[in-house]
């Protein structure tokens, strides 16, 4: 199994949904970076589940740094953070080990692990294993906070529901990142939360659409070809469970718009040169061009429903029917967005240690 990515500084992710604990390594941080467990502590509670819009299993993340931190601030040695699981039914999955639940990995699993596999609660594949990827992101946000980097993600759509666009960047950015629920529009906030606890009430989920915004960046960062900072961000946003889609700038959008609306015209303002639109997402050539570095990401709905599927049982390999029991979120969208901001900070700090040095990140 392929756990880690980066490579100036890394990211490991290990644990199961209902094994003892799950937990992320980061290596290569420069030494001398402010720790701030207040800080992590904030972050998880933003993955925390909230209320009838969220599964009824909440997991206190009672997180330990065991390695890597000393007095306050890294070592520059790998720091690694447990997070202990205190609130698992595992009696729920063992009911159902051999029936493949439609959209999620149990088939794909068993054949990859040969039946070796913990299939509690998802095992390895469940996004209780994302509580990681924040502990770890919330240190990499800090360190980039420090350096006028600032990572915000809103809940662009969600149940057909669409809330407003970025307008002023940082403001939004620094707001979105104090809410439970990220949206600009705060009036969109209630309607897409009635439609969630509608298709809850129906045995049914919904799912979304995130946008993200990277202020801050520098001129000039990134690498062409396979390395492009769409590269690298998309493939580590591709690890966070239930994304299925990822767009820059216009994305999509630009292959029916003619070359001279899709184009970002250049001017200089003061010395600085930037672009009156921003359909290519800050980005040129795999480049970071100085504008906001604009993403999102389409998050398909929860798979695991109360409704009846039909299914196999992949052991008697024969047609069956599966009613799922366990307990699952109805949406994920709100859950998933701090993980977003979490793993694009992570990738952030490897590629800006690699173009300007590990020790850049430092205080």
């Amino acid at each position: 199994m392929k756990n880690t990515i980066g490579q100036n500084v890394s990211l490991t992710i290990f644990g199961e949904s209902h094994g003892d604990s799950i937990g992320a390594v980061i290596d290569g941080l420069a030494p001398g970076i402010a720790v701030d467990e207040e800080f992590i502590k904030n972050q998880l509670s933003l993955r925390r589940p909230v209320g009838s819009i969220s599964t009824p299993r909440v997991e206190a993340d009672n997180f330990r740094i065991i390695s890597g931190v000393f007095e306050g601030r890294t070592t520059g040695t790998p720091i690694c953070i447990v997070i202990p699981n205190e609130n698992t039914k595992s009696k729920d999955y063992s009911e159902i080990r051999s029936k493949a639940r439609p959209g999620h990995a149990d088939f794909t699993a068993y054949e990859k692990y040969h039946g070796f596999e913990d299939y509690r609660g998802g095992g390895h594949f469940s996004g209780r294993i994302t509580a990681g990827i924040v502990a770890a992101g919330a240190i990499a946000i800090s360190a980039l906070n420090k350096k006028g980097i600032y990572i915000g993600t809103h809940i662009s759509r969600c149940a057909n529901i669409s809330d407003a666009s970025f307008t002023d960047y940082k403001t939004d950015i620094l707001s979105l990142n104090k809410k439970q629920f990220a949206v600009i529009d705060d009036t969109v906030a209630e309607k897409m939360q009635n439609e969630i606890v509608k298709a809850k009430s129906e045995g049914d989920s919904v799912g979304g659409v995130l946008e993200t915004a990277i202020i801050g960046m520098p001129q000039g960062v990134g690498e062409p070809w396979f390395d492009s900072i769409e590269s690298l961000l998309s493939h580590a946003l591709f690890g966070i469970p239930a994304i299925k889609g990822v767009e820059f700038g216009g994305g999509f959008a630009l292959a029916d718009m003619l070359g001279s609306g899709a184009n970002d015209s250049f001017y200089v303002d003061g010395d600085t040169v930037k672009t009156k639109t921003n359909n290519n997402g800050g980005i040129n050539g795999g480049i970071t061009n100085g504008m906001p570095v604009i993403f999102r990401c389409a998050v398909k709905p929860t798979p695991t429903i109360s409704k009846t599927q039909q299914t196999v049982d992949f052991i008697k390999t024969e047609n069956t029917e599966l009613i799922a029991g366990g307990r699952h979120d109805p949406c994920i969208v709100h859950r998933a967005r701090v993980v977003v901001d979490s793993i694009t900070a992570l990738v952030l700090c490897d590629i800006l240690s690699g173009r300007f040095g590990t020790d850049w990140l430092a205080d």
